[in-house]
């Protein structure tokens, strides 16, 4: 970037701040007439070695394709988040083999009063000594209006993993996956209980 030179109605109007202002004790001032910019530095050649290769040093491996999605989507993480309960049983459940034992359905329901409707099925649940319960959420309307803060697309169903893994029900649930399509698929959620003690 080469920096142009001043006009002078803006000399000018650099003079008049300049005289307003008091310096801070050093020696030298600017004088926007005198000034040069710095000379561009020389592009670097594609040919020109950037750095010295020694024969016995072995090659650099090339560089990795970095992703930049900072926050996968929300199904991705729970797949990809690791499996706390027996393989079987949670291979049965992914599949739709096991009957959940009750079932909440938030449709409709404000995030305050779906917090507190949630919590307190989860933990009648678990102190009822059930295992696999369905927690419905539903997949969401598309409500942006294009406003300049985004919405986004279906609340309930990212905030309620989030609830499930924070105290108090974090200390009950042993796993949460997405329904099989039979029971909702994206729409809800599976939620595991840990045994009561």
């Amino acid at each position: 970037m080469s920096r142009r030179k001043l006009g002078p109605d803006e000399i000018a109007l650099w003079k008049k701040v300049t005289e307003r202002t008091e310096p801070l004790g050093k020696q030298e001032t600017f004088d926007p007439e005198a000034f040069t910019p710095a000379p561009k530095p020389a592009p670097v050649s594609a040919l020109t070695p950037t750095r010295t290769v020694r024969p016995d040093q072995p090659p650099k491996p090339p560089a990795r394709q970095v992703s930049y999605d900072l926050a996968p989507s929300l199904p991705e993480r729970i797949r990809k988040s690791p499996v706390q309960m027996d393989q079987k049983t949670f291979s049965r459940m992914s599949r739709g083999k096991l009957k959940p034992e009750g079932r909440i359905d938030l449709h409709g329901m404000t995030l305050d009063r779906a917090h507190t409707a949630l919590s307190r099925f989860i933990l009648a649940s678990h102190g009822s000594g059930k295992r696999l319960v369905l927690v419905i959420t539903g997949k969401g309307k598309h409500r942006d209006d294009g406003g300049p803060i985004p919405v986004r697309f279906g609340v309930l169903r990212h905030q309620v993993p989030q609830w499930l893994s924070a105290p108090p029900l974090a200390m009950m649930v042993l796993q949460v996956s997405e329904a099989h399509i039979s029971h909702g698929g994206g729409g809800a959620y599976y939620v595991y209980l840990r045994r009561m003690r």
